[in-house]
């Protein structure tokens, strides 16, 4: 018998496989960046289908068996189909850069909490401040991962998570440097 697993994840993207199934990219928190499949969601009985829309978040469970990753249920946490389409197309660039920089499962809660304050702030209400939202979490992440020093933009910004309205101000005052020292992060991975 397998272990199932429970934990909070943000879709961060999917791709068809067979006839019914999918095979997601799941930011989680207890596991990190996970690739999972879903067999028959992509279904009209399927349960699963609305809970693991791209870019959406949901409470998952997950088996670990001889061919990787299988999803084993989901339930929708929050509002996933989000109206403002510029916060969703946000996080989805958001979501991309997560896909590009993390490799392998490793647990890293920090970076969880990140992109789900960002996925809140972007798609849970219409925001005028998305594109600036987006900047501060692109920033965080590449913090969290070690790309980009605090001490080079001389703020507290990158070590909190929230997206308050103080915290977007002061990022719009930082905005030539924050934009900069990304663009370098970026440049120097070559990824």
């Amino acid at each position: 018998m397998y272990q199932k697993y429970h934990t909070d994840a943000l879709v961060l993207g999917s791709r068809e496989m067979g006839e019914s199934d999918r095979m997601l990219a799941l930011y989680t928190r207890d596991f990190g960046l996970v690739r999972a499949r879903a067999r028959g969601i992509r279904a009209a009985k399927s349960k699963m289908r609305y809970a693991l829309q791209n870019y959406s978040l949901a409470n998952i469970s997950l088996v670990k068996g001889k061919q990787g990753w299988r999803l084993a249920g989901a339930t929708a946490l929050g509002n996933s189909g989000s109206v403002d389409i510029k916060g969703r197309t946000a996080f989805a660039r958001v979501a991309n850069l997560v896909s590009r920089f993390v490799t392998g499962e490793e647990a890293h809660s920090a970076l969880f909490d990140i992109l789900r304050e960002a996925h809140s702030a972007l798609t849970q209400k219409a925001c005028e401040a998305w594109a600036t939202i987006e900047l501060v979490c692109v920033a965080r992440v590449l913090y969290a991962l070690g790309y980009i020093s605090n001490e080079a933009l001389k703020s507290a910004l990158l070590t909190h998570t929230a997206y308050a309205d103080e915290h977007l101000r002061e990022a719009e005052t930082l905005r030539d440097e924050l934009l900069s020292s990304i663009n370098r992060a970026i440049t120097e991975t070559h990824l």
